[in-house]
């Protein structure tokens, strides 16, 4: 069966066909194509059509589809069990590794995804606070618990309402929103809640409502106010952990997070969140606290020995090529661009995440991108899957380059664009 029928026979079992929305192309002019195979910078759908991947499953695969190390890691790790229900080494040794190499945290605690993060740390911030409302920013997201997805209501700054069907009005009063940037709205939002907000919950590189990048004195004004306040600042580093550097976003700007979430990287590939932070804050968790979080396929055997010899592999040497092979594919599709219909594009880019983007001028808010980007984006995305060149199937999300993208691929990808 081909994609196309593939995705009318999973309509009639699946709500929408797919089982995150993103993939469901939504707003394009073509099917979801359904994938079958992936080696290195490739991936290869049910028709064998083959094309480079610049989603690599939205950001986790910084090695590539495949990397031979964690692969024979895993099927090693395989032959011991594939889920214990118990306590083993597996998950104390990733554990030790991190907390070694990253000086902000010494307790991490792993879940099953970076939404799971979030919900784990927006409770370990109420409890250790003893406070119930949070702050967030619109143009950021945490995953799809029901506390983050909130949207800038109508009235006084901060008010909020669900931005999804299914959350409560009681869940849109405790999360106050912000825009992006303006750090005096900030500041207003805690006067006005004095003593009620509980943490800070902030992309330091938003990256899933396009690449917001924001500026250092902001997110120092934010670390500033929240120790002013008495409530926690907790850094989302689902996305920008280990892929702007290993200690993310925190190592990158010299800003401690009192809490940080992780997932994607973390999990070579697997399904694994954690949230991390000092012990003080971290040992308010059960069975120590008083605040319940627990979950059976948590700190998976498998999924521990797939991140752990994923992370051995991020060196400073490592980070360097990476960051060049980004480079060097974003001038590739810039010289193209400009040579075709895309020349009103800039690619928006921090390290090896990159953003397509029909605006030249830099942006950091939400309300800053363009009204065209939709449409916009329809027309490239279609161009390039014809040439075999997979985006992120949304004007949205953000582009992801890997190790495996090397001098081999980025020859390939000038004669996709050009041939």
């Amino acid at each position: 069966m081909n994609s196309n029928s593939l995705f009318e026979k999973s309509l009639n079992y699946v709500p929408g066909g797919v089982h995150s929305p993103v993939r469901s192309f939504k707003g394009l002019h073509t099917t979801p194509r359904f994938m079958k195979y992936a080696k290195g910078a490739y991936i290869k759908d049910e028709e064998d059509k083959e094309y480079i991947d610049f989603c690599m499953s939205f950001g986790p695969l910084i090695l590539g589809h495949q990397n031979p190390q964690v692969k024979q890691a895993v099927t090693a790790a395989l032959d011991n069990g594939w889920s214990y229900g118990a306590c083993e080494r597996y998950s104390l040794e990733l554990a030790e590794f991190l907390i070694n190499k990253i000086p902000f945290i010494n307790k991490i605690r792993f879940v099953n995804s970076g939404t799971e993060a979030v919900m784990t740390a927006i409770r370990i911030a109420r409890g250790y606070t003893g406070k119930n409302k949070i702050i967030k920013f619109d143009g950021c997201y945490h995953g799809h618990t029901d506390a983050m997805l909130i949207k800038a209501g109508s009235g006084l700054a901060g008010t909020s309402t669900s931005s999804s069907a299914g959350v409560s009005d009681q869940v849109s009063h405790d999360t106050l929103i912000c825009e992006l940037g303006d750090i005096q709205k900030v500041e207003d939002i805690f006067k006005e809640h004095s003593g009620e907000i509980a943490a800070v919950f902030i992309e330091p590189l938003p990256a899933n409502n396009g690449l917001l990048e924001q500026g250092q004195e902001y997110l120092i004004a934010l670390r500033d106010l929240c120790k002013k306040h008495n409530a926690l600042l907790v850094f989302d580093e689902v996305i920008s952990g280990f892929r702007v550097a290993f200690g993310g976003m925190a190592e990158i700007t010299g800003i401690e997070p009192d809490i940080v979430t992780y997932g994607k990287i973390i999990g070579g590939g697997f399904p694994v969140g954690a949230v991390a932070g000092k012990a003080e804050v971290m040992d308010v968790l059960a069975p120590i606290g008083d605040v319940y979080q627990a979950g059976t396929l948590s700190a998976n055997p498998v999924a521990m020995v797939a991140g752990l010899v994923n992370l051995k592999q991020l060196t400073p040497d490592f980070y360097s090529e990476l960051n060049q092979n980004t480079e060097n594919i974003l001038s590739i599709f810039s010289e193209w661009m400009n040579q075709n219909e895309f020349e009103d594009y800039d690619i928006k880019h921090s390290h090896s995440l990159f953003w397509p983007l029909p605006l030249k001028s830099p942006i950091n808010n939400p309300n800053m991108i363009p009204s065209s980007l939709m449409e916009r984006f329809h027309k490239l995305f279609q161009v390039l899957l014809d040439k075999g060149i997979y985006l992120s199937p949304n004007a949205y999300e953000v582009g992801f380059v890997s190790i495996a993208h090397d001098k081999k691929v980025q020859d390939d990808l000038k004669e996709r664009l050009w041939g």
